[in-house]
């Protein structure tokens, strides 16, 4: 039987999934999707489709992305598999002491404190010189324009942004935050339904992007624009910095589950987190989705791989322990025959050493891309380069003032990374690009698709529709209001704190696109909880 046979029935579900031949475009914005595919269809390939697509959502959903943040990318070209890391380093003139300085126990969330270098620009320009087929200017086309002539809200992205703007207006304090509020909340409302919005400084700084090849972002006039604004409000970010930035391709890392490889980026990212718990449940027996026994084990599996993870993952060069150590049969065997009955508190192992979008995109050649990038908790650091209509990430609050952790901040280092994309293939075969976005929940979500997709055959629409659950802390377990409340009840009787989320936004957004590798079929499916779409032909 062909491997795709036995990935999901797509004729017994409750939703079906998109179905095409020639192209297809998953993503959490109509207009970004209909963008990467106007791309492809004008003979850009799917890496093109990609950098078209992430432009777009710079402009058509700001509240989760932009041009100031940080990326990364698997692609399929040619049967194999590449990685992408596009994200940057903290400024080289930080350290746990000037930040302690400043009166602060832990990195800030927002201003200049947690701003690390965006790696974004650099990874569209890298994907395109490596694997695109158009001009990287024409790639921008699409953005320039949603920002030029403006665009309508829509429901969810309207729903967002108000809640931005009103944390917003209680949490910026200093002048350095006006340029937010003239930018993305004139008179401090944000946009409505309906409304259309625009950006004249967004669309100026994508096409000074377009027309360099993203080097004005690094080396040229908006570097400089970056570098003048840090330098005003006393930022550690400098355009030194900026110029050293370069985007890293690297090998993939995966687990082999029930026969299909399971692909992610290495650390600093913690997609690894997904295949610790994958490696963990490949031990263990799954009779079946809804069981309690099921969700038990998926729950208990990712509290042992996030405990992992928050002692060990960092930059990778700064890590005591190696991706293959955390990732080794023996070490995920052994973590399974932890998993009793009852909830446990998550506790590390002991290794031997040895605010996010994301898109996918399939062309007819055979070429897929999974691609994800963020400014992080929203709109990032809450600062809009004056003139430019950018704005900057706050990664460096994922780092800790802990000098002895793996993931200490400190000068030209790459912190722990939230936003992940992933990857599926059997054999020599590319099965396809999928990812969860919104924080924590990205590996929880990767787990949950992998396993609804390879352990209960569901198709690509009726794996997102499933509902989900997220670990918290402890034993806290967030379910949604679908979520099975037998189960819940019985989730509970094991020493779950299960607690019942009304609004299914902390539950991450996802997409995927599967091929049919004899017939070249695309099967699509797109996400219920934002304003997802699927653009294919």
């Amino acid at each position: 039987m062909r491997a795709f046979d036995t990935l999901f029935n797509p004729y017994h579900s409750q939703r079906n999934p998109v179905v095409s031949k020639k192209g297809m475009v998953a993503t959490s914005q109509p207009l970004a999707a209909q963008a990467g595919l106007t791309i492809m269809q004008n003979g850009g390939n799917a890496i093109d489709a990609a950098i078209a697509t992430a432009a777009a959502l710079t402009v058509v959903e700001p509240t989760t992305n932009g041009i100031g943040g940080d990326a990364f990318a698997l692609v399929w070209v040619k049967n194999k598999l590449y990685g992408l890391n596009g994200s940057g380093k903290s400024p080289a003139s930080i350290s746990i002491e000037k930040v302690k300085a400043q009166g602060y126990d832990e990195i800030p969330k927002y201003g200049f404190t947690p701003v690390t270098v965006p790696g974004q620009p650099g990874a569209w320009a890298e994907l395109s010189r490596r694997f695109g087929k158009l001009p990287f200017k024409d790639l921008l086309q699409p953005a320039i324009q949603y920002a030029e002539e403006g665009y309508p809200i829509s429901p969810v992205l309207a729903r967002f942004w108000e809640k931005s703007a009103v944390r917003f207006k209680e949490a910026f304090k200093g002048e350095e935050f006006n340029h937010w509020f003239e930018t993305f909340a004139p008179n401090g409302v944000a946009p409505k339904v309906g409304e259309i919005w625009k950006s004249q400084d967004m669309a100026n700084s994508l096409r000074e992007l377009a027309d360099t090849e993203c080097e004005s972002f690094y080396r040229g006039n908006i570097a400089d624009e970056i570098d003048a604004y840090s330098k005003k409000y006393g930022g550690y970010i400098t355009k030194e910095d900026l110029a050293k930035y370069q985007p890293e391709w690297v090998d993939p890392i995966s687990v082999n589950y029930r026969g299909y490889d399971v692909w992610e980026i290495p650390p600093n990212t913690q997609g690894i987190i997904a295949l610790s718990a994958l490696n963990i449940l490949k031990h263990l027996d799954i009779e079946g989705k809804e069981t309690v026994d099921t969700y038990h084990k998926q729950i208990e599996a990712m509290k042992l791989a996030f405990a992992d993870g928050k002692k060990y993952v960092a930059d990778e060069d700064h890590m005591t322990v190696t991706s293959a150590d955390l990732l080794n049969e023996a070490y995920g065997k052994a973590r399974s025959q932890l998993i009793t009955d009852t909830a446990r508190e998550p506790e590390a192992g002991e290794v031997k050493a040895s605010g996010t979008v994301y898109l996918c995109t399939a062309d007819e050649e055979g070429n897929m891309v999974s691609f994800i990038q963020s400014n992080y908790m929203g709109f990032g650091s809450g600062l809009v380069v004056p003139g430019t209509g950018i704005g900057l990430q706050n990664r460096a609050c994922d780092f800790n003032l802990d000098p002895t952790s793996p993931n200490a901040l400190a000068p030209n280092k790459r912190s722990y990374h939230t936003i992940i994309p992933g990857f599926i293939t059997k054999g020599t075969e590319a099965i396809g690009p999928f990812g969860v976005m919104g924080g924590f929940m990205q590996p929880q979500g990767h787990v949950q698709v992998a396993m609804n997709t390879i352990d209960f055959n569901l198709n690509p629409q009726t794996t997102l529709d499933a509902p989900r659950w997220q670990w918290v802390k402890d034993k806290t377990i967030w379910v949604e209001k679908n979520f099975p409340h037998h189960i819940a009840e019985t989730l509970v009787k094991r020493g779950h704190d299960i607690e019942i989320k009304l609004d299914s936004a902390g539950f991450g957004r996802g997409q995927i696109i599967w091929r049919d590798p004899e017939t070249g079929i695309l099967y699509g499916g797109t996400e219920n909880r934002t304003d997802g779409h699927i653009a294919a032909y």
